[in-house]
């Protein structure tokens, strides 16, 4: 089986809105799928559907190709964090994540370690026997991002699971994520499309209730005549090297550039390299990099930034 979760035309209505409306998504297993739209486009209700937790008017939803969610089939193989989650205030991290992975089936020594594995992995050791009211919002997310992956399930859903985290939790939770890719199907819904870029492998565009379009992110980002270069130093003649590329058109980056990865570091600049359909990525790299190498080459970038590619720029 190469999808991990298959949607075919879901509609769910409330009177005349339809929050669904031919919802079709075919999630691969393994991937990271990022879904991307603007607020009330459906990416919530879609995964709400997936879960059980929104029954829809029209359509199909097949989890690990055993139809719908079933708690019998799935439990304990499929997990969610919705947005909008919270916890118990009189609960304690280490025996809520207990009692969860109890839920799910787990014997009460699996649980205690899996338990106990996600209080690390979510740096939260020294809360364990904390209350969830005394923890800060951060923390509580660091909680709740915890509880999705008890027990190691095949697919995890998770809807903005980096909002109200600082910038070191921030990144020690994408780490973590991007060691699941490949193990483990995860979908990210985000606003943060700095985030979904990092993560993942596939991302999906939803408006008004449907997918627009769904691809790999180097497919989507990448077909866009365009290559930025982060170097050392810039080349004093850039008109030369352009004479000796034909084609191609140089362009100093500025903040429009901001995909270029630390560019903003003391010397560093970005080389914008533009230039037309007939001409492929490959051919301008062989062209320039020849004559870019003597500025120290620091990173090589193609195509847009998923935000551009999102906003059509």
């Amino acid at each position: 089986m190469n999808e991990a979760i298959i949607t075919r035309g879901l509609v769910k209505k409330y009177g005349r809105h339809a929050a669904l409306n031919g919802f079709t998504l075919a999630v691969p297993s393994g991937s990271i799928t990022g879904l991307v739209g603007r607020n009330g486009a459906g990416k919530t209700t879609w995964m709400m559907t997936v879960a059980g937790f929104v029954i829809p008017n029209a359509g199909e939803v097949s989890i690990l190709g055993s139809g719908p969610f079933d708690a019998g089939r799935h439990g304990g193989r499929f997990t969610i964090l919705p947005q909008d989650s919270d916890l118990p205030n009189e609960g304690r991290v280490r025996s809520l994540l207990v009692g969860y992975a109890r839920l799910q089936g787990m014997t009460r020594k699996d649980a205690a370690k899996s338990a106990d594995e996600l209080i690390e992995v979510m740096n939260l050791a020294d809360k364990a026997n904390a209350s969830i009211r005394s923890l800060s919002h951060g923390m509580r997310k660091r909680v709740m991002v915890a509880q999705a992956f008890l027990g190691h399930p095949e697919v995890v859903m998770l809807d903005e699971p980096l909002s109200g985290l600082d910038p070191v939790e921030a990144e020690r939770l994408r780490s973590f994520l991007l060691s699941l890719r490949g193990k483990t199907t995860l979908v990210i819904s985000s606003h943060q499309l700095d985030d979904i870029e990092k993560l993942c492998t596939h991302v999906a565009f939803v408006a008004d209730g449907k997918v627009e379009r769904m691809e790999t992110l180097r497919a989507i980002t990448s077909d866009s005549g365009r290559i930025v270069y982060t170097l050392k130093t810039l080349p004093s003649d850039l008109a030369a090297i352009e004479q000796e590329c034909p084609g191609v058109r140089l362009v100093v980056g500025d903040g429009e550039y901001g995909r270029v990865e630390r560019v903003d570091r003391v010397g560093y600049v970005a080389l914008v390299a533009e230039f037309g359909e007939g001409m492929t990525v490959e051919a301008v790299n062989a062209a320039l990099l020849p004559r870019l190498v003597p500025f120290g080459v620091i990173a090589v970038t193609p195509g847009r930034s998923l935000e551009e590619a999102y906003l059509g720029k």
